[in-house]
């Protein structure tokens, strides 16, 4: 799933799997939430608001049941402090 970076009150990133009607709703806390059974309009309305934050807010927090995950920040972290640690002195 493609994500649509976003800057919008504690929203980082949306994505949305048209096929399987998949919403993917990521927070500056590292979290993620998918919501299941989304529809397209839904998604459109969220990525094309100029205030996305309350829109989640008002149709999809409380509409949909979604399913809290982490995001893989942490591996992303690893590969910058591997890239910029000094070699190792033997």
């Amino acid at each position: 799933m493609e994500m649509k970076r976003i800057n919008a009150g504690k929203l980082r990133a949306v994505g949305y799997d048209q096929r399987e009607r998949k919403l993917r709703v990521e927070f500056d806390d590292g979290s993620a939430i998918d919501y299941a059974g989304v529809g397209a309009e839904v998604w459109r309305r969220l990525s094309t608001s100029g205030s996305a934050w309350s829109y989640y807010r008002d149709n999809i927090e409380e509409e949909f049941a979604g399913t809290r995950s982490n995001v893989r920040v942490q591996s992303d972290r690893k590969a910058l402090e591997d890239l910029f640690r000094a070699p190792d002195e033997d």
